[in-house]
């Protein structure tokens, strides 16, 4: 009886097409299949690297339907290889049904490593790197989306996330509100690729740069935020009391207000308690 087959997850280029190993194309040369969240956008990058392997769709609108079939080819010894649009898989990327499902069923699961945004972003952001945390992208909705970021804003290590050309500057603007206008931040867009740029500075800073700069709104972006600091805790949790005391007597966003000119902590954690 011939082996099952492994699953080879494999990280492709974010940008640049020439960031994939030796490894990994000989894998995707390799494979029976490739299961891609976008065949029209892996094509290409396959026929740029001479790879004629069978391609089939894996995404997040039939990955519960494909999973089943994928798997009974592995059992009947065929390798797969799973990609993404760009990067590692499953890093806010489709996949994790089969690579659950594969594992459930005692099949061999193999990573081809490579390239990711979020390290390839950190790697040149100047901020803490040896703790952080990544949110991927946030609520297109603004409430639940300046929900999430005031639950963060005690956070200490490096918050990293994803964000979209159409949400970027409302984004922005909503961290400077959460985390305070000074926090150091950092915004990475198409890494890279042509276009490539890294922005430092603190959250009012870039809110303003990324708004003048119609440029600095296209493209993909990934957003990293310094963690609080020492004393920063202190300084809300102060706060968050002495707006309790102001509300009684005062509007709350006039008592917000107040007790951020007081205490130092941001206004929109307090305002959002």
């Amino acid at each position: 009886m011939s082996r099952p087959g492994i699953l080879h997850v494999v990280a492709t280029p974010i940008g640049h097409r020439d960031d994939i190993s030796a490894r990994a194309i000989e894998t995707l040369k390799r494979v029976k299949v490739i299961a891609a969240e976008d065949t029209r956008h892996t094509r290409p990058l396959l026929q740029h690297l001479g790879i004629d392997t069978p391609l089939v769709a894996l995404h997040d609108h039939n990955e519960r339907t494909a999973v089943d079939g994928l798997v009974e080819r592995m059992r009947g010894g065929d390798d797969v290889a799973l990609v993404s649009d760009a990067g590692t898989p499953l890093i806010s990327d489709p996949g994790f049904r089969l690579v659950r499902a594969a594992r459930a069923a005692g099949l061999r699961v193999s990573p081809i490593p490579g390239a990711s945004a979020v390290v390839a972003a950190l790697s040149v952001a100047g901020l803490p790197s040896d703790r952080f945390i990544f949110e991927g992208f946030l609520s297109s909705k603004a409430g639940a989306r300046r929900t999430r970021l005031n639950e963060l804003a005690g956070e200490p290590r490096t918050l990293i996330f994803y964000e979209s050309s159409h949400r970027i500057v409302e984004s922005l603007e909503d961290m400077s509100a959460a985390f305070g206008a000074d926090r150091e931040a950092v915004v990475a867009r198409e890494l890279t690729k042509m276009f490539e740029t890294v922005l430092d500075g603190s959250l009012a800073s870039l809110v303003e740069r990324v708004t003048a700069d119609p440029n600095q709104q296209k493209g993909e972006f990934v957003v990293m935020v310094a963690g609080r600091e020492e004393g920063e805790e202190e300084r809300l949790a102060e706060g968050l009391r002495v707006f309790a005391i102001l509300k009684e007597e005062l509007p709350p966003a006039k008592a917000a207000k107040m007790a951020a000119a007081i205490t130092g902590a941001p206004r929109k954690a307090l305002y959002g308690s």
